[in-house]
């Protein structure tokens, strides 16, 4: 068991919420103050690289780099957003780390804006998170009553508001740049990318969007320092700790925090209780339903970025679903690209039509009235959905820097996404998938 290095779970009581005089007396708003009055925001930025923060929200992306793409010395307004859309099935980390200790989450924006001197932040959350939207909108009047939000910071000249912006609920917002048009109130459709968020983002501005739980990290490495955030993951090359959701065919469903770099199998067996009613481990999703299917035969791959990719998997939000041994595979692939191709914009035909089309051969297979044709298309699908992924970089000295990943054929990585585990049940479940043709029927 490895629940002793708690961090961003330290304040969490079952069934509290945690608000300004708890806070405080646990040592919160001490970060904020340390950045504001003994560091420049340039040394903010280069302590949260040090540290080796990434992205928690799914992309992984290393968040002190994302902050040093903020243009420096240019005119105007910029702005930080909070992306607290959570709506990936069997993810459901941000919800909990709202529901405890909002404060923490308010503290690491505040950092961030001083970071990059932007006076307007938004943290941008999913429309049925009303619970969550309570406790927020209770600790940003709080922190704005002990000035530790609004004009003059603590005495230290750096202004800041941020405002709840309640989302209008499609999966697609939790794209940064869906989320950008949604908060501008215009249709949530991604947008071509270049020019990136961080150059032209909320109203044309300079924008960086950052994850719940990437943010609430940020207080604990200033406080902390980066040397210590770097030797709590178990990893070489991993830093920090994740929060680490469980569900689907468990003894134990349930939020845990974890180093990086903790084994699945351990996770899954000491944590999650094992799977449920005596029967044995198939499969999981290790990071939300956009990852590839993981097997028996990677339990013991560390539960960290690299490992996982090495893997051909991700790391995701690592919130991790199990299905045991009686599960069919190709009904829970069904279920899962059912989801996807409901919740796209229809922006781009990949994904618009191409998610219908696996819909519809999944449910073929399903039902028992496919042929070997069926399965070659499938196939073909999938790897023309998700295609060949490519890597892009934004232009000007930040080039070499600002790698991305995205499908090569659709606009945004919701169907790159959407075939991951599609294509993760031809490579590892093809047996099953041949079986339900050859017997013309499931057969589970």
């Amino acid at each position: 068991m490895r629940e002793d290095v708690q961090v961003l779970f330290k304040n969490r009581r079952p069934g509290e919420t945690l608000f300004l005089d708890g806070y405080r007396a646990a040592g919160g708003y001490q970060a904020l103050k340390k950045a504001l009055t003994r560091m420049t925001p340039e040394e903010v930025v280069e302590e949260v690289k040090a540290a080796g923060l990434r992205g928690r929200g799914g992309s992984g992306f290393p968040t002190g780099q994302k902050w040093s793409f903020i243009p420096r010395g240019k005119p105007g307004i910029k702005y930080l957003v909070c992306n607290g859309d959570e709506m990936e099935p069997g993810t459901y980390k941000d919800r909990q780390l709202l529901l405890a200790d909002p404060h923490q989450l308010i503290e690491g924006l505040l950092i961030a804006a001083y970071a990059l001197q932007t006076e307007v932040a938004y943290i941008f959350l999913r429309y049925a998170y009303e619970d969550c939207a309570r406790r927020v909108e209770r600790a940003l009047a709080e922190a704005r009553q002990a000035g530790f939000l609004g004009d003059n910071i603590l005495g230290s000249g750096f202004s800041c508001e941020v405002r709840l912006h309640r989302s209008a609920g499609r999966y697609i917002l939790g794209e940064e740049t869906a989320l950008l048009n949604g908060l501008e109130g215009r249709r949530p459709n991604p947008r071509a990318k270049p020019p990136f968020p961080v150059n032209e983002g909320l109203f044309g501005r300079p924008t960086v969007i950052n994850n719940v739980e990437t943010l609430a990290n940020v207080p604990h490495i200033i406080g902390g320092g980066a040397a210590w955030y770097r030797g709590l993951a178990l990893t070489e090359d991993g830093a920090g700790t994740k929060i680490v959701g469980l569900s689907g065919h468990l003894e134990k469903t349930r939020c845990v925090e974890l180093p990086l770099g903790v084994p699945l199998g351990e996770i899954i067996e000491h944590h999650g209780g094992g799977v449920w009613r005596g029967r044995r481990f198939k499969a999981c999703l290790p990071g939300g339903a956009s990852t590839a299917f993981l097997t028996r035969e990677h339990l013991s791959v560390p539960m960290d970025f690299d490992a996982l990719t090495a893997a051909r998997s991700r790391l995701g939000t690592a919130c991790i679903t199990v299905f045991d041994d009686r599960t069919c595979m190709l009904a829970a692939t069904l279920n899962l690209t059912r989801f996807f191709a409901r919740e796209s914009c229809g922006w781009c035909t990949p994904c618009r039509d191409g998610l219908a089309m696996v819909v519809w051969l999944l449910e073929k297979i399903e039902g028992g009235t496919a042929n070997q044709d069926d399965i070659h298309m499938l196939q073909d699908q999938a790897r023309n959905i998700s295609g060949q992924t490519m890597t892009g970089a934004m232009s000007g000295p930040m080039r070499k820097d600002y790698v991305f990943k995205v499908g090569a054929r659709a606009f945004c990585p919701l169907a790159d996404g959407a075939m991951a585990p599609v294509e993760a049940l031809l490579r590892l479940f093809r047996d099953e998938v041949e079986e339900h043709v050859k017997k013309g029927r499931c057969p589970f």
